[in-house]
């Protein structure tokens, strides 16, 4: 199979470094900067581009690997081709490929990725769809090529699916740097935290996440909070702190009761 990559960010890194093997011939790598484009191709012996109008029209598969924001820019300026056209978004419906190609899917892998950190992508779970049958059989071999996790679902549903890693990931790692900065302040280094992280992430594969909840927000311990409250100084991050533990505790005074 001959590959064309629309992208050189972490995912499309991560997915060009899976897929590339003997039976994957990754042709081609489009990136709008140069160094991005150069960089992976380099890495998985193609040639490059960052210009979109000379991309190569005879690869059986193109993969968009961009920001939401470009993709239909891109798909507009690509020329034209038979091959497959696919994206890799979590919040981007199937149907923006309809003006432009006759077969079209998502493969969409529901994890984070760095450019310099591998994946472990045999346990990752990668939805996928396509714009029929035959093409769905062909991006499903592609997606058990690299996980042993494949699942069908649609793109209504697949929104669901981002924003939950949003919540899950995203908006946790956004908590790290807040308690990082906390930490700042008193001298000590965020590893600290690390063993805290990882009971709290051992714990969710044992228990769900309600019976997993701890910490003063629980039961609303207003001394506790208080308190805490007034060792932060950035009012959003104070707004933060109220909106989540009054979040905890309406989920869970049932509980308490």
């Amino acid at each position: 199979m001959k590959i064309v990559f629309i992208g050189a960010g972490n995912v499309a890194t991560n997915l060009a470094m899976q897929l590339y093997n003997p039976s994957c011939n990754i042709a081609q790598i489009y990136s709008r900067t140069i160094e991005s484009a150069e960089n992976l191709a380099k890495k998985v012996n193609a040639s490059y581009t960052n210009d979109i109008n000379l991309v190569i029209t005879n690869a059986d598969l193109y993969i968009f690997s961009v920001k939401d924001s470009i993709l239909e820019d891109l798909l507009s300026r690509l020329p034209a081709n038979k091959g497959i056209w696919i994206h890799t978004a979590g919040s981007i419906s199937i149907n923006i490929f309809e003006k432009y190609s006759l077969r079209y899917g998502v493969i969409y892998p529901f994890q984070t990725f760095s450019k310099n950190i591998k994946a472990d992508w045999k346990n990752i779970p990668v939805f996928i769809e396509a714009s029929d049958n035959d093409t769905l059989k062909e991006i499903r071999d592609i997606a058990c090529s690299l996980s042993d996790n494949v699942r069908e679902l649609s793109s209504e549903k697949r929104k669901y699916i981002h924003l939950t890693g949003v919540f899950a990931c995203n908006f946790t790692n956004y908590m790290y740097t807040i308690s990082a900065e906390i930490l700042k302040k008193v001298g000590l280094e965020f590893d600290i935290t690390l063993p805290l992280i990882d009971e709290t992430c051992n714990k969710v594969h044992i228990l769900s996440p309600f019976e997993a909840q701890t910490g003063p927000a629980i039961r609303f311990d207003e001394n506790v909070i208080n308190k805490h409250l007034q060792l932060i100084d950035d009012e959003k991050t104070r707004e933060i702190y109220r909106l989540i533990s009054e979040g905890i505790y309406e989920i869970h005074k049932n509980k308490n009761l």
